[in-house]
């Protein structure tokens, strides 16, 4: 009786018997192994098309105690940059041969990142990813005691062991030299939720601009990542008829900045210059079109696979150079009047 009219799911067997090969040449052609020759490969893959054939990967898991799945713990994937990188984590891990476990979490702190790394361990996952927001949690993060790597995707410092991420100082940096450069003499600022390590690295860098030009920098506005926010930054900025640039942490806020401003009769690049940060799909549509700072979440979502199987292969402490950010530049920014 064949699988399919005894009810239950084909297995390896059923390939290598409609072949008529063995088992080990149909676990060889699974395995991609260059083995076998071309004609047998073809004739096994149609019958497991035919079939329907499924790899039963648990029992796979349990005979080579591997499971190759990769946990993730990631925060507010309401945002566009969380969100970006859990996508790209996971696609890279695919690309790679492993399935990524995500666990998704509304507010993370300490108690509720441990909780997620003992579900995910409980899934036999061999490394966990972990997408840190907040600067208070990186320590809580390193200190964690797992029996597997926990490589840090967000927040990180040069040469950090196992940590992979984005420079966001010089991403910060990047444009404010930008607005600098085009003769702005006090760039104001829209800063993300400070105790959010990336904000505080932008704001670090926009720091950094000014004072490598000894110059102060315009006013500062503590947004929270939301367009609302940037609109209500917007406004007050509107009155100051000082400021004639501003950098904003995220496209989300420039949006409602770039909102307040024309409402508030203030000419976008002409009165005032708008950057923002992240490069989101509808950044070069809004009028005018944003100039920004690109952050490449799918060379990203690599580099975090890349360094966890590194350690996976036996590299204690592995580490990658952060990835440089992309000025865009597009309508909203232009010299002084």
């Amino acid at each position: 009786m064949t699988a399919q009219r005894s009810g239950r799911a084909p297995s390896m067997a059923d390939v290598a018997a409609a072949v008529g090969v063995s088992h080990q040449t149909v676990s060889r052609v699974l395995n991609d192994s260059s083995l076998v020759r071309p004609d047998t490969r073809e004739r096994v893959l149609a019958a497991i098309a035919e079939l329907g054939y499924r790899r039963n990967n648990a029992a796979r898991a349990l005979a080579s105690h591997r499971s190759r799945r990769i946990g993730m713990v990631a925060a507010h994937l309401g945002y566009y940059g969380p969100s970006t990188l859990a996508t790209a984590v996971q696609a890279a891990g695919h690309e790679s041969g492993y399935d990524v476990s995500l666990i998704a979490v509304e507010h993370l702190d300490a108690d509720t990142l441990r909780d997620a790394i003992e579900r995910l361990l409980g899934e036999a996952v061999e490394a966990i990813v972990v997408a840190v927001a907040h600067t208070a949690l990186l320590t809580e993060a390193h200190t964690i005691d797992a029996p597997v790597p926990v490589v840090l995707a967000q927040g990180v410092t040069s040469g950090q062991p196992l940590a992979v991420g984005i420079d966001q100082t010089a991403g910060g940096r990047t444009a404010t030299d930008h607005l600098l450069g085009l003769g702005h003499t006090r760039v104001a600022h829209v800063t993300g939720p400070l105790g959010w390590a990336e904000a505080d690295q932008r704001r670090v860098g926009w720091q950094e601009a000014h004072t490598a030009r000894g110059l102060e920098p315009g006013p500062e506005i503590e947004g929270d990542w939301t367009p609302e926010s940037g609109y209500r930054a917007g406004l007050r900025l509107a009155e100051d008829a000082s400021v004639s640039a501003v950098f904003v942490a995220n496209d989300a806020m420039a949006v409602g900045v770039l909102k307040a401003l024309v409402e508030s009769g203030r000419r976008v690049p002409d009165d005032v210059s708008v950057c923002g940060y992240d490069d989101t799909p509808e950044s070069a549509f809004l009028l005018p079109s944003l100039t920004t700072v690109r952050q490449s979440f799918d060379v990203l979502g690599r580099q975090v696979v890349d360094l966890t199987l590194r350690a996976l292969a036996g590299d204690e402490a592995p580490t990658a150079p952060l990835l440089a950010p992309e000025l865009k530049v597009r309508g909203s920014t232009a010299p002084p009047a």
